[in-house]
């Protein structure tokens, strides 16, 4: 695996229960900004950045990018969900010429609360699956985001490791894909 490829990017859209997945577009500069520089959302990522300075350097079309899936609620951007792909994590024990995707998310506060986080990662995690059916899945976070340890759990994440960075503990789990026998 060495990119997302066609079965994930450009994402055709992807309809949930209650969510819309799909590539982002210019109507969505607005909440990218909004998204970086909430204090809220900034809390556990670095902090948020400076409106004005996101104002500059957004791009019209901001996370035009293998991976990043836009999430929309009623034609309206939520947050966003998003697959990286990282050299192989050797705490995983994967194969030596394997990649790694690291799963990642965020969403406007308004959006917190409502199982929208575990509902869109669960359907970019489903067709992740489906594009690379042995392939493992990342998720890091701080054991202090409650919020997030609990998405984890959800989405079916086990830990592998706890450590020290950014001046926090940092959680770091893995979904290993179950491999039929035969």
């Amino acid at each position: 695996m060495s990119e997302l490829g066609p079965g994930l990017w450009p994402p055709a859209p992807m309809r949930t229960e209650r969510l819309l997945l799909r590539g982002s577009e210019a109507r969505d500069r607005a909440a990218f900004v909004e998204l970086f520089a909430s204090p809220e959302v900034g809390a556990y990522t670095g902090g948020p950045r400076p409106r004005e300075e996101l104002e500059r350097v957004v791009p019209e079309v901001p996370g035009r990018r293998p991976g990043c899936f836009v999430v929309d609620l009623d034609g309206a951007m939520i947050g966003m969900v998003t697959l990286d792909l990282r050299d192989t994590d050797t705490r995983l024990h994967t194969r030596p010429d394997a990649v790694v995707a690291e799963l990642g998310y965020l969403f406007l506060p308004e959006a917190w609360g409502r199982g929208y986080a575990a509902e869109a990662c669960a359907a970019v995690l489903d067709r992740f699956a489906g594009a690379f059916p042995r392939e493992p899945v990342v998720l890091r976070t701080q054991t202090a985001n409650a919020r997030a340890m609990r998405v984890a759990a959800k989405l079916g994440f086990s830990e592998v490791e706890r450590y020290e960075e950014y001046g926090a503990e940092q959680w770091l789990g893995a979904r290993t894909p179950a491999i039929p026998p035969g």
